[in-house]
């Protein structure tokens, strides 16, 4: 199954996608806008990528732009829990280039759309690092909602910082949340 918009396509991850995806969890300045580093080994890379892709409980897409099919992120819902219709969100633009041109916000809104249409979610949240400004917008934008913030929560090379918690409703996005 494919998703596509203007700019960007969701389509499902490739075999040859998976050296992309290594890159990017490996890429120091990429992974500490969302996570705390730890380099991660090829093997256990290869394990991830073919478990991700069997799991029942997550979707996730390689995102491609239209003009070109280069991969230039990944998006998932997951945790999806069919008795709540609830799931997360989590969405990585790996190329540097591709930042700060909207195609985030494109595939957020793809995302939202197959979750609630498609698999029938209530509910998708999110969570966020407090001074991650760009993806704050990008949630903002699609329609997510602040709901809270997780003080001190994760600690990120030596220093506490704060985690935002934001959720989006199927009848927020219905009423014109998501760009």
């Amino acid at each position: 199954m494919s998703l596509e918009g203007p700019r960007i396509r969701l389509a499902p991850l490739r075999d040859e996608d998976s050296a992309a995806l290594f890159a990017w969890i490996n890429d120091r300045e990429l992974v500490l806008l969302n996570a705390a580093y730890k380099p991660v080994h090829e093997a256990d890379h290869a394990a991830w990528f073919d478990a991700v892709r069997a799991r029942d409980d997550v979707v996730i897409f390689g995102i491609r732009l239209v003009d070109g099919d280069d991969l230039i992120g990944s998006c998932q819902l997951l945790a999806i829990d069919p008795l709540h219709r609830t799931a997360e969100l989590q969405i990585r633009i790996g190329v540097a280039a591709a930042r700060g041109r909207g195609h985030g916000s494109e595939a957020v809104g793809l995302l939202l759309r197959h979750g609630f249409g498609d698999l029938g979610l209530e509910r998708v949240q999110l969570t966020v690092f407090a001074d991650n400004e760009a993806a704050l917008r990008t949630y903002a934008k699609a329609g997510f909602t602040r709901e809270g913030t997780l003080r001190s929560a994760a600690e990120i090379d030596g220093r506490r910082r704060d985690v935002v918690v934001m959720g989006i409703l199927r009848e927020e996005l219905e009423d014109g949340g998501a760009a």
